[in-house]
């Protein structure tokens, strides 16, 4: 059976050693006297699954908003070495927002 990381996470310590059991990979050698912080990344390793759970951005356009960030940070550079601190200043504002409404729609 294939698990996502989502899925062992949210399992007891015994449930993941019954699932190491089955499981010949050297991640998992010493699987019974394992502790699950350490025992997950190893299931996860032997799996082949990523060892970290993933978020989603629902309601907004990413990459256009990450786009206009990294855009933002150069103005940010020029504003500083031209030693402009108002738009310096509106720029770390844009920004700001920006950073704070991805983190919003993150799921």
């Amino acid at each position: 059976m294939s698990y996502t990381y989502e899925q062992l996470s949210k399992m007891t310590v015994v449930e993941l050693r019954q699932i190491a059991d089955g499981i010949e990979h050297e991640a998992t050698k010493g699987h019974s006297t394992m502790h699950k912080d350490k025992l997950l990344p190893a299931l996860c390793l032997a799996l082949g699954i990523e060892a970290h759970a993933h978020h989603e951005v629902k309601g907004i356009n990413k990459a256009k908003i990450k786009i206009e960030i990294r855009a933002l940070k150069k103005e940010r550079t020029t504003a500083m070495q031209n030693k402009d601190s108002v738009k310096l200043h509106e720029v770390r504002e844009k920004i700001h927002r920006l950073k704070r409404e991805l983190r919003k729609h993150i799921v």
